[in-house]
Parts: C-alpha cells; structure tokens; sequence
C-alpha cells in the first residue's frame, strides 16, 4: 500500500465516523472522553518511557532546545494534559446551539444552528499533548479527527494513540457503531507525502490545522486542497508607553520572553517610549544579563522569530509610531501595550491588526486553556471562521434549519 492509499484509507474511515459522531448526545460524548482519560492514566508508565526515549533521540540528533523543550512531557504536562480533557468535558457542548431565531412573513420559521465541521486533519510538530487536546475538543465537537505528528515524537504519539484507543473501545463496547473508534486516527508514517495526501482529499477532510514551524505551515497551504487554519509565525511585541510602570513593563516582558521563549505566544521584539527609554532600558538590559537574553538594537529583522532568549529591540515616538511598526512588522498573533494611560491603550487595542491584543498583561495568555477553551486545537492569524485560540466553539459552522407549514414561496 503506498502513502497515499493509507492516507486514503484513514480518510474514508474518518468519515465514516464523522457521520456516526453526528448521533451521539452530549453525555456519550463526555462519557467517552472520560474512559479516554482514565487510559491514559493507566498508560501513564508506558506513555512516560517512550517519551524519554523521544526526547533521548533528539538531544543525540542536535534538535534545538526549544524543539526539544516542546516534546518533553513532563509530569506537570502530563497532569494538565489529563485535566485538559477533563475541563473539556465539564465545558458546555456548542453542536446544535441555536445561533439566530426569526419568523419570517412567508410563513418559514429560521434557525441558525451549531453543527460539526466533520473530519479535521491536524499535523503537528514536537508536543505530544497536541494529541490528547486536539482530539478531546474534536471528539466534544462531534468531529472525526485524523492526526498526523513529527517523526521526533513518534514514539509518544503511538503510546497515547493506543491509550486513546482502549478507552474508546472500553466505552464503546458492542453497543455503539464500531465505526466511532476511528473518531480519532493517527498517521503512524513519518514520510511527508503523508502530510501532502492527507490535505489534498477534499472528499474526506473537511479542514486541516498546522500546528508547528512556518515551514511546515507554508508547504501544507501551498499543497492544500481543503481549508487550512494557521499562524505562520508568533512575531509578538510588547510596547512600554511613557505612561507605562516601569516595574511592571518590566515585569510582564520576563513573563512574555522568558517563561517559554520556545512558544508562539512569546515575545520576539520590545518597543519603548523614547521618553522613558533612559530610565527604562538600564532596567532592559541588566535584566537581559540576569537572565540570559541577548538584546538586538542594530541592523535589527523585524519580522524574526527566534523560539529562543533573543530579543529585538526598538524605540519609537509614541503609540502611533509602535502601532504601526507592530502592524507593518508583526505577525498578527499576540501584542502587548504597557501604560497607565486609558486613552492610549484603548488607541492601541483598537488599532493593532493582531489576534489578540493585550493591555498591562502578558502576550503569553494566548492560549485555548488559559481563555477558558479548556485546550486549543491552534491558534489562528486568519480572518475567516477562526481567529485568535481556537476552541470547541471555532470547531463548528453552522447551518439554517428552515420549517413552515405548506409553505411556498410566491
């Protein structure tokens, strides 16, 4: 069987399952996703040492550390990846929420209803618990999933895919369809064919989700065939106006660089005030030093993303002047004002292109978990259907359920 007609293969199972999902009610659903949960607990040992031996094989290959920084799991992510799937479950169900309401003159009766997208492709690089939340928020959406990871992690992604399966198959039993185990799939090929096929079958996949570097980001768009929600890169600012604290700036810009500089959510350039950047950037770069960041001030590239303790640095006239440099230089992801001052902070967060715009807190909240999503499938830069963290809700369309009595239109 070539790569194709594997990718095909797992297609057409997906669908399958996709139409069998559109039966199940909200509490089979979280029924399912709970046996889900309690087998990756039980797998946790099996789960943990084939982890290590991912992340043993990386370090010896010379992967990045950001990179390899992403595919460890922890035992802290291991917990809030089981937790995840828990918060999932507890979250309110969107498919078939009424959306709009109206009675019309020609006797039709309208609504505008939540429903599933159907079959979601995600390709994804390094995390392994990218497996469990994509396919918790899919599996609560009624939508099949079909995920494909990086040939680094694949050790993880099959001992969790197997996980997956045991609890699935545990709640599916012999009264359910046996095509609901197919709900969620994993690509155990890492030949990139695989992500070419698995994006040019319109017929089977409805949406696909990158989640990993621009290159990866950039090859599936240029081969799809079917939508495709993503950011490119995370080229996010944070801004310290001159009203700005400057213990505060300070403060927030250590979270938003160096709590995860590996993370798309993560700082990549700073601009200052040139009214405080005599009294704020001695504080800049005794802080760089502290912690390791080196700062770039000359022959600087503006749209970089480094992943790592690097850091552009700019100084500008006022709002307007970092408005339009984050506009021009950004990536349309996360972006920060610092500053006391209600007037220019409300400028900023209307005139910034990005995603999600912050005022006095850290660009690091751009997070399914962290807006109450429970998990995120991706974080979009796009402007259609999905923008920003990307949860159970950007998991649905919709469609108008239309009912009268003999209507006919005149």
């Amino acid at each position: 069987m070539t790569v194709e007609e594997e990718i095909k293969a797992l297609g057409k199972k997906a669908r399958a399952a996709a139409h069998a999902m559109r039966a199940l009610d909200t509490a089979a659903k979280n029924a399912a996703l709970l046996a889900v949960a309690e087998a990756l607990e039980a797998a946790r040992p099996a789960i943990e040492a084939a982890n290590a031996e991912d992340v043993a094989a990386a370090k010896a290959a010379g992967l990045a550390p950001s990179l390899v920084d992403r595919l460890t799991l922890t035992p802290a992510r291991f917990e809030a990846m089981v937790d995840g799937l828990r918060t999932v479950v507890a979250l309110p169900d969107p498919v078939g929420e009424t959306l709009l309401e109206r009675d019309r003159p020609s006797g039709i009766h309208i609504r505008k209803v939540r429903e599933p997208l159907g079959v979601v492709a995600v390709v994804f690089e390094s995390r392994p618990n990218v497996f469990v939340d994509t396919a918790a928020l899919c599996f609560k959406t009624s939508n099949a999933i079909i995920l494909r990871g990086g040939k680094e992690a694949l050790r993880s992604n099959v001992a969790l895919a197997d996980a997956v399966q045991k609890g699935l198959a545990r709640w599916c039993g012999t009264e359910r369809p046996l095509a609901l185990l197919d709900a969620i799939q994993l690509v155990r090929t890492t030949d990139h064919e695989g992500v070419r096929a698995l994006v040019r079958m319109p017929e089977y996949v409805d949406v696909a989700i990158p989640r990993g570097g621009e290159r990866l980001i950039r090859a599936m768009c240029e081969a799809a065939l079917v939508p495709v929600l993503k950011h490119y890169k995370g080229v996010c600012h944070v801004y310290v106006d001159e009203g700005a604290d400057l213990d505060m700036a300070l403060a927030i810009l250590d979270n938003a660089k160096t709590q995860r500089p590996g993370t798309c959510n993560a700082a990549e350039c700073l601009l200052v005030n040139s009214r405080i950047a005599s009294a704020f950037m001695p504080m800049v770069e005794a802080w760089a030093k502290e912690k390791g960041v080196t700062l770039h001030e000359k022959d600087v590239d503006w749209g970089r993303e480094f992943l790592s303790l690097d850091l552009n640095v700019g100084i500008v006239m006022d709002v307007d002047e970092a408005i339009a440099h984050i506009n021009a230089y950004g990536s349309h992801h996360s972006d920060a004002i610092v500053t006391r001052d209600e007037a220019r902070a409300a400028r900023f967060l209307r005139l910034v292109d990005s995603a999600a715009v912050y005022h006095n807190a850290s660009t690091r909240f751009t997070d399914g978990g962290e807006f109450g999503m429970g998990a995120e499938i991706g974080i979009s830069t796009d402007k259609l259907h999905a923008r920003g963290p990307m949860g159970l809700e950007e998991l649905t369309t919709y469609k108008y359920v239309v009912t009268g009595d003999g209507a006919l239109r005149h």
